[in-house]
């Protein structure tokens, strides 16, 4: 394993990097979750076929859906070389980790499940914790060592 020593993915010093870089995570997230529930609505058309050709059985994945589109877009696009969401990429901001690795699918599969699982636990508490934290950064960032900048 080598480590990529591209400057992208090292997190910067510099505090300008973080400055609104909450609110504008916020906003990010509204726009990731208008686009992934778009992206649930012709994956529940497939699994409705899906379902028919396999007698019912395809069925089952209803349940589970919403979380399978949620990671596969979260996890594809915070893996990839962006290191962003496109909500993220459209609001300027991007995810790093401080070891300066790039963030891999697994990362961003535990980022997402730590943020639902904190958020069901200490909703509104996770956004205030930015306020008071380095970096700006949420308690699941705190947990990965991850930090997200400032792109634009």
């Amino acid at each position: 394993m080598s480590l990529d020593t591209n400057p992208i993915y090292a997190a910067p010093d510099d505090w300008r990097a973080y400055s609104g870089v909450l609110s504008r995570r916020v906003f990010a997230f509204l726009i990731d979750y208008l686009l992934v529930g778009a992206l649930w609505i012709p994956a529940a058309i497939f699994v409705f076929f899906f379902g028919i050709i396999t007698l019912g059985f395809g069925w089952l994945l209803y349940p589970i859906l919403f979380f399978v589109v949620a990671g596969l877009y979260f996890g594809l696009s915070l893996a990839g070389p962006s290191q962003a969401t496109p909500g993220m990429r459209a609001m300027g901001v991007a995810m790093v980790r401080l070891d300066g690795r790039k963030i891999d699918f697994v990362t961003a599969i535990a980022h997402l499940a730590l943020f639902w699982i904190l958020n069901s636990v200490l909703t509104p508490l996770i956004l205030l914790a930015g306020l008071f934290i380095e970096k700006s950064r949420l308690v699941h960032d705190l947990l990965l060592g991850t930090a997200a900048v400032r792109t634009a």
